[in-house]
C-alpha cells in the first residue's frame, strides 16, 4: 500500500508528536482563558443615564390644590411624593372592576404578544453572548486525490488515492477592543427596552380596561336618566291630552308636548350605541370576541372615587414612567453601538487549533500514526474599506444623537401628560360643582313652573323649556362625575403606576419564566 506522503512522516516521529500535542493544546486553552478573563480594553463610550430634570413641577404656577367639589361629592387632595400602589385600580372600590381587570391580565393578547417579544430579546442575548467562549465544531471529508511526485524529481508514476479525515476544530476570537462585549451591552439595552415595551403594555391595558369599565358605568347612567326624561314626556303629554280634552288646551299645546317626547327619545339612540362601543371595547380588551362575553352592568354608584392621590415628582417620574426607561434603554443601545463601530475600526485576532484523524482508509482512522494537529493565529485589521467603517461610526454617532433627542422628548411630553390631567382634575371638580348647582336649580325651576301650570298662570311651553334645562342639568352631572374619573384613571397610568409590582408578581408566579430572564428582570427594574 502506498501511503499519503504527510501521513508517512507522522508515522516515523509519532513518539514525539504524541507527548507534544497535550502540552501544546494545554498553552493554546490557556491564552484563550487568559484574554477572555483579561478582556482587554473596550473602545467607544461608556454610557451614563442622562441627568434628571431640574423641573420641579408640574403647571406654571406650582399649584397643586383641587378645588371643593361641594357636599355632595367627594373631595380629592394630592399627596405630594406619595407611591402609587401597584393595584392602582383597587382604589375605586369596585369587584367588578378587579374582575375586568383580572381577566384582561390573563387573557390580553397585546400582552402575551409582549412577553413572547420579550422571550425573543433574551435569546438573542444568549445569541450575541456565544462570542465569548471559544467556537467547537466537529468536522469529517473522505475525497479521492491524484498526486504526481514526479514534478518533484521523484521517479514515479502519478498516483491515485482516497483520503479520510475527522476530528473538531477550535476556534476563538480574542476580540481586543471590545467589539464583542459592545454586541452584547446593545441586545441587553434592547432586551430591557423591551421589557417596559411590557411594562407599558400592561400599563396600558390596565388603564384602558378602568376607562372601558367607566364608560360602559356612565353610559348606563346616561341611559337610566333619559329614560327618566322620556316617561316624564310621556306623562307630560297624557296630561296635556287630558286638558285638550277638557277645553282648556290647544292642538298646539298637544303637538309641542308630543315634539319635547320625539326630541327626547332621539337621545336614547346614540347612548345605546356608545355602551356598544364601550361593551366592544372591554371585550377585545378581555381577550374575547364580543358575541362570546358580556361586561358586568357597571354602575357608576357602585364606584368609589379615591380621596388621596399620590403624586411623583418630576425627578421621579423619569425613573417610574415605562415609555421613558424605554427611550434611555433605546439611548443605551445607540451607545453601544458606537462602541461596536468603534471597534471594528481596530485590528482583530482569532486562535485557531485542530485536532483530528487522517488517513488512507477508513480502517486506519484513529490510530496513532493517523493522528494530525494544528495551531494557528491570525490578524485581521483593517486596510482600505472605502470610508465605509468610518460612515458606519459616524452613522452610530447620529443614531445616538436622535436616540438622545427622543428621550429628552418623551421626558417632555411626559410633563405635558401630567400637567393635563392635573388641570383637568381641578377642572372636573368646578364642573361636577357648577353641574350640581345648575341641577339644583334647574330641579327647583321646574317644580315651580309645573305648580305655576296647574293654575293656569304659566303657559305649557314654559313648562318644557323648564323640563329641558333640568334635563340637560341632570345629563351634564352624569358627564361630569364621569370625568372625574377618567382622569382620576388617567392620572394613575400618567405616572406609570402598578408596573414594578406586577412584574415581580410576575417573575414569581410565572412558570415560564425561567432563571436568566429573572435575573435580567431584576437588573432592568430600578
Amino acid at each position: 500500500m502506498v501511503m499519503f506522503p504527510r501521513v508517512a512522516a507522522m508515522a516515523k516521529k509519532k513518539d514525539a508528536r504524541f507527548s507534544a500535542q497535550p502540552r501544546l493544546f494545554a498553552s493554546l486553552f490557556h491564552l484563550v482563558a487568559l484574554f477572555a478573563t483579561a478582556g482587554g480594553c473596550t473602545v467607544g463610550p461608556d454610557f451614563t443615564s442622562p441627568r434628571e430634570p431640574q423641573t420641579k413641577s408640574y403647571v406654571e404656577d406650582g399649584s397643586l390644590e383641587l378645588p371643593w367639589p361641594g357636599d355632595r361629592d367627594v373631595a380629592q387632595r394630592f399627596v405630594v411624593g406619595g407611591k402609587v400602589r401597584g393595584r392602582w385600580w383597587r382604589l375605586f372600590k369596585s369587584p367588578q372592576l378587579d374582575g375586568i381587570i383580572a381577566q384582561a391580565l390573563a387573557n390580553n393578547h397585546t400582552l402575551a404578544a409582549a412577553r413572547a417579544k420579550l422571550a425573543q430579546a433574551h435569546e438573542a442575548i444568549a445569541q450575541v453572548s456565544g462570542a465569548y467562549y471559544p467556537q467547537v465544531t466537529l468536522g469529517a471529508s473522505a475525497s479521492r486525490q491524484r498526486t504526481n511526485l514526479a514534478a518533484e524529481g521523484f521517479n514515479t508514476a502519478p498516483t491515485i488515492f482516497n483520503l479520510y479525515s475527522v476530528g473538531p476544530n477550535v476556534s476563538f476570537a480574542l476580540d481586543p477592543f471590545g467589539a464583542n462585549r459592545r454586541r452584547v451591552e446593545e441586545q441587553v439595552a434592547l432586551a430591557n427596552a423591551q421589557e417596559y415595551e411590557l411594562d407599558a403594555a400592561f400599563l396600558t391595558l390596565t388603564g384602558n380596561a378602568a376607562l372601558a369599565g367607566v364608560n360602559i358605568a356612565a353610559s348606563r347612567a346616561e341611559i337610566k336618566a333619559i329614560e327618566d326624561i322620556i316617561a316624564n314626556d310621556e306623562r307630560n303629554l297624557e296630561l296635556v291630552a287630558r286638558e285638550s280634552r277638557a277645553g282648556e288646551l290647544t292642538r298646539i299645546d298637544i303637538e309641542s308636548a308630543s315634539s319635547q317626547l320625539a326630541s327626547d327619545r332621539t337621545l336614547l339612540p346614540p347612548v345605546r350605541q356608545q355602551l356598544n362601543l364601550a361593551a366592544s371595547a372591554l371585550s377585545v380588551i378581555v381577550g374575547k370576541a364580543p358575541a362570546d362575553w358580556a361586561p358586568p352592568e357597571l354602575d357608576l354608584d357602585d364606584l368609589s372615587l379615591p380621596n388621596e392621590l399620590p403624586l411623583t415628582l418630576p425627578s421621579e417620574l423619569v425613573h417610574q414612567r415605562p415609555d421613558v426607561l424605554l427611550s434611555e434603554a433605546r439611548l443605551h443601545a445607540a451607545s453601544a453601538e458606537i462602541g461596536v463601530a468603534t471597534a471594528e475600526l481596530y485590528p482583530n485576532i482569532t486562535l485557531s487549533a485542530a485536532l483530528g484523524q487522517e488517513a488512507l482508509t477508513p480502517g486506519h482512522l484513529f490510530l496513532p500514526m493517523s493522528s494530525i494537529w494544528s495551531l494557528a493565529g491570525t490578524l485581521a485589521a483593517p486596510i482600505f474599506e472605502g470610508g465605509a467603517l468610518e460612515a458606519q461610526k459616524h452613522g452610530a454617532e447620529s443614531g445616538f444623537d436622535a436616540a438622545l433627542a427622543n428621550y429628552e422628548q418623551t421626558v417632555l411630553q411626559s410633563f405635558s401628560q401630567m400637567a393635563d390631567v392635573l388641570h383637568a382634575l381641578a377642572h372636573d371638580a368646578e364642573l361636577v360643582r357648577e353641574e350640581r348647582r345648575a341641577l339644583a336649580a334647574a330641579d327647583s325651576s321646574l317644580r315651580l313652573t309645573r305648580a305655576t301650570f296647574a293654575f293656569g298662570n304659566v303657559s305649557l311651553l314654559q313648562v318644557l323649556d323648564a323640563q329641558r334645562q333640568y334635563e340637560q342639568a341632570s345629563l351634564g352631572l352624569i358627564g361630569a362625575q364621569a370625568q372625574r374619573y377618567r382622569d382620576t384613571i388617567q392620572l394613575f397610568v400618567a405616572m406609570g403606576g402598578g408596573w414594578r409590582e406586577w412584574r415581580e408578581r410576575t417573575m414569581h408566579h410565572d412558570p415560564g419564566m425561567t432563571p436568566a430572564n429573572a435575573m435580567s428582570l431584576q437588573t432592568s427594574a430600578r
